[in-house]
């Protein structure tokens, strides 16, 4: 259900946090047993560490996501908004890059200008999107995003870079 498991590798410490309570302010830290043992009561809360109401949303959020399906399902539209991503790519010279997992895309334009008029007029249609590095659109749709949503989001970018490359 984390994205670790996909990158097939351990991890030291996971921290989750905002998602997990579903609304309800909740922060979480794991770790592996030899790095739990370097820290001592005390050092490691949180301000909203231990609620119990925080726990039992974030208990009722997980449930969910797993009756749900939601990583899976993430896993599958996150293909497909890839797929989509690339067929921009090989369409217009101002995509440089594609990358992302799951739900957690990003599409590398060649100048900060262009991304910056992408960001704008995305707006216009109705789609909000981060810029990150200048140059990187970021996209991370709720888990509850659908492929009819992902194709109006493509046919405004689709529109928008091709006014850009003119």
């Amino acid at each position: 259900m984390v994205r670790v498991r996909a990158l097939e590798c351990g991890a030291d410490e996971l921290t989750m946090a905002k998602a997990l309570g579903g609304g309800f302010p909740i922060g979480c830290l794991g770790a592996r047993a030899e790095v739990m043992e370097s820290f001592s009561p005390g050092n490691h809360a949180s301000t909203f560490g231990g609620n119990p109401l925080a726990c039992a949303a974030a208990k009722a959020v997980i449930k969910t996501m797993q009756k749900l399906k939601l990583p899976q399902r993430a896993a599958k539209i996150g293909e497909y908004f890839k797929n989509r991503l690339n067929e921009l790519a090989d369409k217009h010279g101002c995509v440089r890059e594609v990358r992302g997992l799951g739900l957690m895309l990003a599409m590398e334009l060649s100048t900060k200008q262009i991304a910056d008029a992408a960001v704008v007029k995305a707006r216009e249609r109705g789609f909000l999107i981060n810029c990150t590095a200048d140059k990187v659109l970021r996209f991370i749709p709720p888990l509850i995003v659908e492929r009819k949503h992902v194709d109006r989001l493509i046919d405004a970018l689709d529109g928008i870079l091709s006014e850009a490359e003119r």
